[in-house]
């Protein structure tokens, strides 16, 4: 692992972002690097959470299972970061599981070597509240909409969603850039696939989205807030 490569990946890290150089590359070193294939696990509901995960590169799914059925909580892509609250709190279970969907490179930093340095600073523990605070707003709204929306509802706003945290603008429109199956679509928002397809379709015949190998282009912007 290079000091220099996870130093510029905390610089974007919403906990360390009013560090120093310095800050960073005293705590670079507690990171260590570790490569997974698409389908590992990185860990399970109900585990201890010990670990802070980064990753550099890939796609991490966040789920649960309620009833056999599986529920999305959150997707992470290149230099996002989850597994906090392992960081806060000794012997804190996993409320969901963790799995990759696609070949990922992750730095995991274990929470008996980051826990003196939290002692030590103040403002990393207001950074760590922000960020945790911020997340459940995030999940209260999940709830929300999952509770008073109608499924195509939540299927357009989380369409909407994921243009808005992934998009990249590409000729003709917005790039999500995520590879997500139907199937992984209606995890997300709490139905069966035929109905993500039904929806999908539909914005494709009213010239709002396209698809190509498995991502969508958002190419109407304006029209899907509309709907």
């Amino acid at each position: 692992m290079s000091k220099g490569t996870i130093t510029a990946l905390l610089k974007n890290v919403p906990l360390f972002e009013d560090f120093s150089e310095e800050e960073l590359d005293s705590i670079a070193p507690l990171f260590h690097e570790r490569t997974y294939k698409k389908g590992a696990f990185l860990f399970f509901e109900g585990d201890v959470g010990n670990e802070f995960y980064l990753i550099e590169s890939g796609f991490v799914k966040i789920s649960k299972l309620e009833d056999e059925k599986e529920i999305t909580l959150a997707l992470f892509r290149d230099g996002d970061f989850f597994g906090e609250m392992a960081l806060v709190q000794k012997g804190f279970t996993r409320s969901a599981t963790a799995e990759t969907l696609e070949r990922s490179k992750i730095y995991k930093l274990n929470r008996n070597d980051f826990h003196e340095f939290m002692l030590s600073s103040p403002k990393l523990c207001l950074n760590l509240l922000e960020v945790s605070m911020g997340r459940l707003r995030k999940a209260n709204e999940q709830i929300h909409d999952l509770t008073f929306l109608d499924v195509r509802s939540r299927i357009l706003k989380n369409i909407h969603r994921l243009s808005e945290d992934y998009g990249k603008p590409v000729q003709g429109g917005l790039l999500i850039d995520l590879k997500l199956t139907h199937q992984q679509l209606a995890n997300i928002v709490g139905t069966v696939r035929e109905t993500v397809t039904k929806v999908l379709q539909e914005l494709q015949d009213r010239k709002v989205i396209v698809i190509e190998n498995k991502r969508i282009i958002v190419t109407n912007l304006e029209k899907l807030k509309q709907y």
